[in-house]
């Protein structure tokens, strides 16, 4: 079953965000997000539909409910995982697609997409990188825990194609405070770049332990993934020179820029997501057909052009990106290599 709206009627697109309790302060940013894409985007017959899931699974399945009801022919947002699981059943029987701003890729299936910011990508990308700078031998730390199986399985996955080798995995638990006994393990192995699957405090601390066990930076190249999105992160000395794949980050100043100019305050990390898929449903319904999302519109294996980059929606419910690759300084992150202009090359 698939939602259709009459040709040249208004075209509907419900925003699903938290606006009240203790995640507000999430939602709200995003909201303004999506009015600036409104505003650069959409034509008179597009309307937009903030609704608050109150950051809740069940205040999410009634926000959802209610704005197919109101006419939502598509659904951006929810945030949060457990929210998106609660609005899919929802959503799938009116026919309505849902755009979700989660980064739990296990939240995606058929017609339910995932836009936040998920590892398979970051890890090949910046692997992908270091293999065309000779790394052959890789090794891997790691938490337990879906986090660190997406990351590893990746890793694996990039080096069996590349023709290199994954030569040492270490896994430890999420909460260890100490790291140094499965870095001692990794400097033991003779890789030539590991990847770090952590980020924040978390990864000046990994990283620290590392140099100071047997992974001189100078002699191993680090690796990490988007978490490393961080001005925090470059402020550790260890990580100097370190590569990880992320959006690239010049496009998204120009728009921190024009949000702090409209609202007097800076976009949290997240508004990006709400302004592309705001920019995605607003620049579809343009044409005023009576299935603007439709699958096949929605996964035009081409992709769609956003502040976070080049991206496309794929038909099993993830959202691809196409990364830049950045290296850590003293002065923070600079692009060493530009994201790919399109989807011909990279791991096709």
């Amino acid at each position: 079953m698939q939602a259709t709206v009459p040709v040249q009627q208004t075209v509907k697109a419900a925003l699903l965000l938290p606006l009240s309790g203790s995640s507000a302060a999430i939602g709200q940013p995003m909201v303004d997000a999506a009015q600036i894409a409104l505003f650069d985007m959409a034509a008179e017959h597009f309307e937009l539909m903030p609704r608050d899931t109150k950051g809740t699974p069940q205040g999410a399945a009634d926000a959802a409910r209610k704005a197919i009801a109101d006419g939502a022919s598509i659904i951006l947002g929810p945030l949060f995982s457990g929210d998106v699981a609660a609005v899919r059943p929802v959503a799938q029987q009116a026919g309505v697609p849902v755009v979700s701003f989660t980064n739990d890729w296990t939240q995606a299936t058929n017609g339910v997409w995932v836009m936040g910011f998920i590892p398979a990508d970051q890890v090949v990308r910046v692997a992908d990188y270091a293999r065309s700078r000779g790394v052959t031998r890789y090794g891997a730390l790691a938490p337990r825990g879906l986090y660190g199986d997406a990351v590893v399985n990746a890793l694996q996955a990039a080096a069996q194609r590349q023709g290199a080798q994954v030569v040492q995995v270490e896994r430890y638990e999420p909460a260890v405070a100490d790291f140094t006994a499965p870095v001692q393990k990794i400097a033991g192995a003779n890789a030539q770049a590991v990847l770090m699957a952590e980020g924040g405090q978390r990864i000046r601390s990994l990283a620290a332990t590392a140099a100071g066990n047997g992974l001189s930076p100078n002699q191993v190249k680090f690796l990490g993934t988007g978490l490393w999105d961080d001005p925090a992160v470059a402020q550790e000395p260890a990580l100097s020179g370190a590569w990880f794949a992320a959006p690239d980050p010049n496009q998204r100043a120009d728009f921190d820029a024009r949000f702090q100019s409209t609202y007097g305050k800076k976009p949290t990390r997240l508004a990006t997501l709400a302004y592309d898929a705001t920019a995605l449903a607003a620049v579809l319904a343009r044409p005023g057909g009576a299935h603007p999302y439709d699958p096949a519109v929605l996964t035009n294996p081409t992709g769609f052009a956003g502040i976070d980059g080049l991206f496309r929606l794929r038909p099993d419910g993830i959202a691809e990106r196409r990364l830049a690759v950045l290296e850590i300084t003293p002065q923070g992150a600079r692009v060493i290599d530009p994201a790919p202009a399109n989807f011909d090359t990279l791991g096709q």
